[in-house]
C-alpha cells in the first residue's frame, strides 16, 4: 500500500455528514486542499465505489483515499533571468514581467520570482514561510512593473508597516475601455469571493474588505482611455475589478474584461478598436511607480518603470490608428498624486 493511501471506517458519530467533511476531520496533519484534489481526481472510494465529496455514508462504510504528494515546502533556486532595477543589504526592487507569478503556490511549484531570486544568490528575509520569503506585496501573474522585496526581516517590517499606513505608494498605468465621466477620480467598493464564481473577485455588499483606488485619465484614444491608477489599498485583482464595476473593464482582461466592446465602437472606430484587441497579448495594466521609505534611514525612495514592449507596442499602433500619435510627446509617467 502506498505511504499516501488512507482509510477510515465510518464511526457513528460521523455517519450522515458529507464526506469531506468526515475525511477533513478523520485525517488530522492532512490539508482540505490535498483532501480536495483527491476527489478532483476520482480517488476516494467507499465500499469500493467511487463517491463524491458531497456523498453521505452510513456507519461501518470503509473510506479509502490515495492522497496527491504533499505539496512543496520550499522553494528550489532556479535560473529565470531578472530585471532589477535597484539592490542594496536591505531592499531588491525588480521590473517582474508578465507571466512570472511572485511565489510558489498550489498550481504553481515553481517558475517564480522566488525561484528566480534564490538561484542569483539574493539573501531574502526569513518570515517563517519558505515559499515566501521577501516578499511584501504581490503583483498579478500577468500584471507586469516594479514589486520591492525585502532582504532582512526588520527591512520586511518597516514595508509592511507602509503597507498598513498607505504611505508605500503604487501608481499604475491602465488602458480602460469607454470614456469615464471624470478626468480624475476616486472608486470605493469593498472587494470579497464573487458569490457565484469562486475563483474571481467582486465588489460585494457584505462580506469583503475595504478597497480605495485612485485613477487620472493621462491619455484620451477616443474608446479607451490610458489612466494612472493609485491604490490606497491592496486588495486581489483590486484596479481590474473596480474598473469593471465602474464599466470601464481594463483592457485585454481575460477574466474581467469585456473586449468583445471593440464590436461596439463607433463605426469610424471599429477597425482600430478591434486591431487593438488583436494587438494587446494581455491585460494592460503595468506597476509602473513605486515610493517608499527606504528601510536603512527612512528617506522617501522614487522607483520608475516603463511600459514593456508588448504594451508599449499596442500602445503605439492605437495612436497611429486614431491619429492621436502627434499629441504625444513621450510615454505618459505616473504623477505623485501623493496621499
Amino acid at each position: 500500500m502506498s505511504d499516501r493511501a488512507r482509510t477510515v471506517t465510518i464511526d457513528d458519530a460521523h455517519a450522515g455528514q458529507r464526506l469531506d467533511r468526515i475525511l477533513a476531520d478523520l485525517l488530522p496533519g492532512v490539508s482540505r486542499h490535498r483532501i480536495q484534489k483527491a476527489f478532483t481526481a476520482g480517488a476516494v472510494t467507499v465500499d469500493g465505489r467511487g463517491r463524491p465529496k458531497s456523498f453521505r455514508p452510513g456507519p461501518g462504510a470503509l473510506v479509502a483515499i490515495e492522497l496527491p504528494p504533499e505539496p512543496t515546502t520550499t522553494a528550489e533556486a532556479e535560473d529565470i533571468p531578472l530585471d532589477i532595477v535597484h539592490e542594496d543589504d536591505h531592499i531588491l526592487v525588480i521590473d517582474k514581467p508578465a507571466g512570472l507569478v511572485v511565489h510558489p503556490a498550489p498550481g504553481h511549484a515553481g517558475g517564480t520570482l522566488v525561484n528566480a531570486l534564490l538561484h542569483h544568490g539574493r539573501d531574502l528575509a526569513d518570515l517563517g514561510d519558505p515559499l515566501r520569503p521577501g516578499i511584501v506585496h504581490r503583483l498579478d501573474r500577468d500584471t507586469s512593473g516594479l514589486i520591492v522585496v525585502a532582504r532582512t526581516v526588520a527591512a520586511h517590517a518597516h514595508l509592511a508597516a507602509q503597507l498598513r499606513d498607505r504611505s508605500l505608494g503604487r501608481v499604475y498605468l491602465a488602458l480602460s475601455w469607454g470614456q469615464w465621466s471624470q478626468p480624475r477620480g476616486t472608486l470605493h467598493g469593498a472587494i470579497g469571493r464573487h458569490a457565484r464564481d469562486r475563483t474571481r473577485m467582486a465588489v460585494v455588499g457584505r462580506g469583503g474588505r475595504e478597497a480605495v483606488t485612485h485613477y487620472e485619465v493621462a491619455e484620451d484614444l477616443e474608446f479607451v482611455q490610458l489612466c494612472r491608477v493609485r491604490l490606497d489599498t491592496g486588495r486581489t485583482h483590486q484596479i481590474r475589478v473596480h474598473f469593471q464595476h465602474h464599466g470601464h473593464p481594463v483592457v485585454g482582461d481575460p477574466i474581467y474584461g469585456d473586449d468583445r466592446r471593440a464590436r461596439n465602437t463607433a463605426p469610424v472606430d471599429r477597425q482600430a478598436a478591434s486591431a487593438l484587441v488583436r494587438a494587446t497579448p494581455r491585460q494592460f495594466l503595468h506597476a509602473a511607480e513605486l515610493r517608499l521609505r527606504h528601510p536603512a534611514d527612512d528617506s522617501p525612495r522614487t522607483f520608475t518603470a516603463p511600459l514593456p514592449r508588448d504594451l508599449d507596442g499596442a500602445l503605439s499602433s492605437l495612436r497611429l490608428a486614431t491619429g492621436r500619435g502627434g499629441d504625444h510627446d513621450g510615454e505618459p509617467g505616473p504623477t505623485d498624486t501623493g496621499h
